[in-house]
Order: C-alpha cells, then structure tokens, then sequence
C-alpha cells in the first residue's frame, strides 16, 4: 500500500479545489481546442493540435496526481494533538541563535508548502530537524550551506 498523505483541512480542501477545477472546467476547455485544431485540417503539421494534445496530457496526469493524493490523504484535525513537540499542522515560533531574529513557520505535507506562506515540508530538512522537537530546546540543523542554530520559543496547533 502506498504510503498515507498528511493533510491540514486546508491543504485538503485546496487540492480537492484544483482537483474539480481540472475535472470540471480544464478538460472540458481542452476537449474544445482539440475539436478546434482538429478542423484546422491535416494533423500531421498542425502545431496547435499537437499543443492542445500535449496540454491535454498534462491536464490528465496532474489528475491522476491529484486523486492518488487525496486518496492517500489524512487529514490532521489540530484538536487532537497537544501542543508539546513539533509535528504536521503546526505553527512554530523559533528563535536563530546566530542573528537573535525570530522566525515563524507552519509544518505541512510537501504539497502545501510554500516558502512565502512561510508554509515548509516536514521532509524539509529544516523540517526534519526540527520534527518532535519540544518548546525550549536547542536545535542545530546541518544544511550544505552551513549550520542553523535555532530554539523553539513556542508551539501552536493551527
């Protein structure tokens, strides 16, 4: 069985949006500009053919991504964790040693992050170090640029 994906509703709900915009809309459009390109004539040179079939592809397998993911989905509910250790669906204040700045972050799958969200994987490896990490501890993350030293002010379930 292929592994489960760890959603927060709302990454659940985002993927599942892109997912009927694609189904509903997308293929119908695409079906369009086949048909279009098809009355063009000869479709051994018809470039916008060959785009709209390419793009139809495309379309289908961001699909199929797409239903596999939600398929595998668990979606994690912030009330049924405590707040004690780092974990997915979670909000983490963190402190860098080395400029004395604070850093906030949301721990979310790899298919809800978003850096300017300041939304970041747990198979990051910043989140990989810090994963099961608790309020109060130093943590040193070895990256290939250099070594981020970090403490963990606080811990919020979102």
């Amino acid at each position: 069985m292929a592994d489960r994906v760890y959603l927060t509703r709302a990454g659940y709900e985002k993927l599942k949006k892109e997912l009927d915009k694609l189904k509903i809309v997308e293929r119908k459009e695409i079906v369009q500009e086949i048909k279009e390109a098809r009355e063009q004539g000869d479709l051994s040179e018809n470039a916008e053919y060959d785009a709209a079939k390419e793009k139809q592809g495309r379309i289908e397998s961001r699909i199929a991504i797409l239903e596999d993911k939600l398929g595998r989905a668990i979606i994690i509910d912030s009330e049924e964790f405590n707040n004690d250790e780092i974990r997915i669906g979670c909000e983490i204040k963190l402190l860098n040693l080395e400029n004395n700045k604070e850093i906030i972050y949301i721990f979310v799958d790899e298919s809800e992050a978003n850096f300017s969200e300041k939304k970041i994987s747990i198979t990051s490896p910043v989140g990989q170090g810090l994963l099961g990490h608790k309020v109060n501890d130093f943590v040193e993350i070895v990256l290939p640029a250099r070594t981020l030293k970090l403490k963990i002010l606080s811990i919020i379930r979102v």
